[in-house]
């Protein structure tokens, strides 16, 4: 029963807005309209008004032209009948649509003729020297009677104009009061259509709070099954990397003990049966020299594997100079131009060797992916962190379309953080590549190393 209540009560509101839109619309145009109306008519008594004044002014301006006989009286004179001229022609277009308005319109129009041509009359007059036509003209009533005739009609003309605007203010007053009692009974109608949907839906708030709260407890819960499974991959995934990192070094050092041992003994044998032979065959000789070749080789195979299972550099030259030799040796194996700047920092043994597998990692990809011509690796040393910077000019890519595990960013970020550092990668495709790492300074060491 809930649903077709609910539905009442929202089409209740819906008409109700509907009604409330329709008012205030209605409201507004009428109002404009009238305000509109105001506007104009208030414009049209302005212009009447001006058009007085004007030819009050020419009146003033040739009674003392004529009086005085200066020449500069005329100014305002010839000004006031020039823009009388522009009133009327205004005034014929705002009252050709009224028939009776633009009588009166065309009897004020006759009279300002007749005015201006009695003034003009007379100014001409004035200035032949014809004194006695001027002064008679001056004495007699006909300017009076003009002037009379002129404020009879323009008084009747700006009284219409007033009503106008009177009648335009009322009907503004009257959409507003309308405007507001539809508002009224809208808004009363929307509060009822308001109450009744209240009452409908406590019921359905009360419910959905149940399930709400029900839905937050399984939430909380998934979210702490989440962060207890997150830590425990986490951990796993450092343990994981311990891991990997002590085989490595372990098979580093069976390397390094047994296969080094082997090739040596290999070569001291190889020496002594050339030393033992004496003068031999020159095939003989080619073969002794050639396993030499081969045995020298494969030590150096060794050394490199085993630099690159477990730096030794890193323990007995420390992470500068690993550093360096890591780029000098990827910069003779790819051809790029790397430029180190690397300063000396007071680093536990695995964040040294969390930032050598950085830059180790980064170079990699660098000689992979990037096609650059140029690296530069920067290390800086600061009272509480570590900042490592690896920089190439290569084509670079997008970091938000790449896979997670593309180009080791993975596992370069989860050795970073595992080490309480961070790690932030910015490149653009054809702007190359900036990968940098802050990592925080574990207690400082009590004493250096001993040189091995």
């Amino acid at each position: 029963m809930h649903l077709p209540r609910m539905a009442i009560s929202l089409v209740l509101a819906a008409l109700a807005a509907c009604m409330l839109i329709a008012i205030n619309e209605t409201g507004y145009n009428q109002s404009t309209r009238a305000l509109s109306q105001i506007a104009e008519y208030t414009n049209t008594r302005s212009a009447l008004n001006r058009l007085l004044q004007h030819v009050l002014d020419a009146e003033t301006g040739s009674r003392g032209y004529l009086l005085t006989g200066d020449p500069r009286y005329l100014e305002p004179y010839n000004a006031a009948v020039a823009e009388i001229s522009h009133n009327l022609d205004s005034l014929r277009t705002v009252y050709a649509p009224n028939a009776d308005e633009f009588a009166t319109l065309a009897q004020l129009t006759r009279n300002v003729q007749r005015k201006l041509a009695e003034m003009d009359l007379s100014v001409r007059m004035r200035k032949q020297g014809n004194e006695d036509a001027w002064k008679f003209v001056l004495m007699t009533d006909v300017g009076k009677e003009h002037m009379d005739a002129i404020r009879e009609q323009a008084g009747k003309l700006i009284s219409s104009a007033s009503l106008k605007v009177e009648a335009a203010q009322a009907q503004v007053e009257k959409s507003l009061m309308l405007s507001r009692i539809g508002i009224a009974a809208v808004a009363m109608a929307g509060l009822l259509a308001f109450y009744l949907y209240l009452r409908q839906t406590t019921a359905l708030k009360l419910a959905g709070e149940q399930q709400q709260a029900a839905l937050q407890q399984e939430r909380d819960l998934l979210e702490t099954q989440v962060r207890e499974r997150t830590a425990t991959l986490a951990e796993l995934a450092t343990h994981l990397q311990q891991v990997r990192e002590e085989e490595r070094g372990q098979l580093a050092r069976e390397l390094h003990d047994e296969l080094g041992a082997l090739l040596t003994a290999a070569k001291l044998d190889v020496a002594r049966l050339k030393s033992k032979l004496g003068a031999q065959p020159p095939e003989i000789g080619v073969r002794l020299q050639h396993l030499t070749e081969t045995l020298n080789s494969g030590i150096a195979l060794k050394r490199q594997i085993i630099e690159d299972l477990r730096p030794s550099s890193l323990s007995n030259l420390g992470l500068t100079a690993s550093l360096e030799i890591l780029a000098r040796e990827f910069s003779e194996r790819s051809g790029i131009e790397v430029t180190p700047s690397l300063e000396a920092a007071d680093l536990d043994e695995s964040r040294q060797l969390t930032i050598y597998r950085l830059v180790q990692e980064s170079l990699t990809n660098v000689g992979k992916y990037a096609e650059a011509r140029q690296v530069e690796i920067t290390l800086r040393d600061y009272a509480k962190h570590v900042e490592v910077e690896i920089r190439d000019n290569g084509k670079g890519f997008d970091p938000s379309a790449a896979r997670p595990s593309t180009h080791g960013l993975a596992g370069m970020r989860h050795r970073v953080e595992a080490a309480g550092g961070r790690l932030t990668v910015a490149s653009r495709p054809g702007e190359g590549t900036r990968i940098a790492a802050a990592l925080p300074k574990s207690m400082a060491r009590a004493a250096e190393p001993a040189d091995a």
